[in-house]
């Protein structure tokens, strides 16, 4: 057998368990989403441990209080020691840093919500491990065609939401991220799935791995800032309908909900400008003109300006609330709209999803 024959029999296999690696983290993430739900599901009766623990809380609140705090402790000969703790759990449930906690108390412990988060890991490792194989298969960046992007941007969502919670408490977010997440790697796997292979001419440049790593982050924070929007708005129905009950009473308010999606839109709308910018600067390259009006380039440029038009609007006007998630929305929409849609059914020079 010859040398090329292995290393094409070396690749196939590469291929092939990246493959299997995208199936087990579809598995592990479905089953990180029940967890979380599980755990959501629960909600209502933390109420009533709630209740139980602030009844029994007496000496036990005055004493932490008293050890969260400096203690002086003079000696005979008037030194003084000086303990201090610093508070850190609380500053986890705050999450739009207003110094206040933005979650509701759970005086036990969560631990579907852990089994969730811990699944959630090993799944998006799962995940990362089917995209780098797959880009040794091929020998270049995994970045080439719809099924390499969606992957990419998949994990990207993931790995924004872990890396949010090693910061703050957002188990409260993580049916609501894994159920995309899971969405997405499926349309990968069953609808946009190509053979491992080499990129266009067109396509081989170092501007690939800057241009399409931007955008598949910028969709990912994208994707989470939809998902808090959307909660934003169940929240704040269930908030003048004086609703109690139910899973949301474990997410923040309405009002941190909305700031919360403010504050992400506003790191993905510079990476979504600067995807556009770089495009701008490859295509220049490859053909020529900077902006060529092509399908792909239009609707970035709807999408540009649908967010733009929300992070305006809301300092300038003023805008919060129903509007600026109706905004939400549509931007959301727009980016599916030109992933699924034009990437697919529209011939331009953007046309390489593979399929």
């Amino acid at each position: 057998m010859s040398a090329f024959a292995l290393i094409d029999e070396a690749n196939s296999a590469l291929a092939q368990n990246s493959t299997y690696a995208v199936y087990a983290s579809g598995l592990v993430l479905t089953l990180a989403m029940l967890a979380f739900c599980v755990d959501l599901a629960q909600t209502p009766g933390r109420k009533e441990r709630v209740g139980e623990a602030a009844a029994h809380a007496g000496d036990g609140d005055a004493a932490a209080g008293t050890s969260a705090t400096s203690s002086r402790e003079k000696s005979a000969g008037g030194a003084t020691a000086v303990l201090e703790r610093t508070e850190t759990h609380s500053s986890k449930r705050d999450l739009d840093g207003d110094g206040g906690s933005d979650l509701p108390a759970d005086p036990a412990p969560r631990k579907w919500a852990g089994t969730g988060m811990a699944l959630t890991w090993l799944g998006t490792a799962a995940l990362v491990l089917g995209i780098a194989l797959r880009g040794f298969a091929v020998g270049r960046p995994p970045l080439g065609n719809m099924y390499e992007f969606d992957l990419v941007g998949t994990a990207f969502l993931l790995v924004c939401f872990l890396g949010w919670s090693l910061r703050k408490d957002v188990r409260w977010l993580g049916a609501f991220v894994t159920l995309p997440a899971v969405l997405f790697i499926m349309l990968a796997a069953l609808v946009y799935y190509t053979e491992a292979s080499k990129l266009m001419p067109s396509l081989q440049s170092y501007w690939l791995s800057i241009h399409v790593t931007v955008a598949t982050l910028s969709i990912g924070l994208f994707t989470i800032g939809f998902v808090i929007t959307c909660l934003y708005l169940a929240q704040l129905n269930r908030e003048e309908k004086g609703k109690t009950g139910g899973f949301l009473k474990a997410l923040p308010d309405s009002k941190t909900l909305d700031r919360l999606a403010y504050g992400v839109h506003i790191i993905a709308f510079p990476l979504w400008m600067f995807t556009i910018l770089a495009g701008a600067i490859w295509a220049q390259e490859a053909w020529g003109a900077y902006w060529n009006w092509d399908p792909k380039e239009v609707w970035s440029l709807v999408i540009f300006i649908v967010y733009a038009a929300y992070l305006h609007s809301r300092v300038t006007v003023g805008w919060s609330g129903r509007k600026a998630a109706v905004v939400v929305i549509i931007g959301f929409a727009c980016i599916l709209i030109n992933y699924g849609v034009v990437n697919v059914y529209f011939v331009g020079q953007h046309s390489y999803s593979g399929l």
